[in-house]
């Protein structure tokens, strides 16, 4: 990767951005019961967050090079850890539209 500390930070935040992009419209197609569509926006999410987290390992692996962490680096920081928390709420979301479709699905057949 052998990126400066500013772009670094900026890969962080992109991948990042990405990852909760990619989760949240996972959750719109959930809640159109669209699963198919769903798992595959989860991929590109956690596809998106690996990559995150390749340059966030960078950047630990480099931290002894005497770089003080800046207000930048916390954000960054933030926006890869914030975008895996909010992934893994939704990919539990989704499993609970999952059996609520399931749910209407045996109301349906009762009715």
């Amino acid at each position: 990767m052998s990126m400066n500390y500013e772009e670094t930070m900026m890969q962080l935040i992109l991948h990042g951005g990405n990852a909760r992009g990619a989760a949240y419209e996972a959750l719109d197609e959930a809640e159109e019961y669209k699963f198919e569509e769903a798992e595959s926006k989860l991929e590109e999410a956690n596809d998106e967050f690996l990559k995150g987290h390749k340059y966030q390992t960078e950047l630990i692996q480099n931290e002894n090079d005497g770089t003080v962490p800046s207000f930048f680096m916390i954000h960054a920081q933030d926006h890869l850890m914030t975008a895996q928390a909010e992934l893994a709420l939704i990919k539990r979301l989704i499993v609970q539209l999952k059996k609520t479709q399931a749910i209407e699905a045996r109301l349906e057949a009762v009715e």
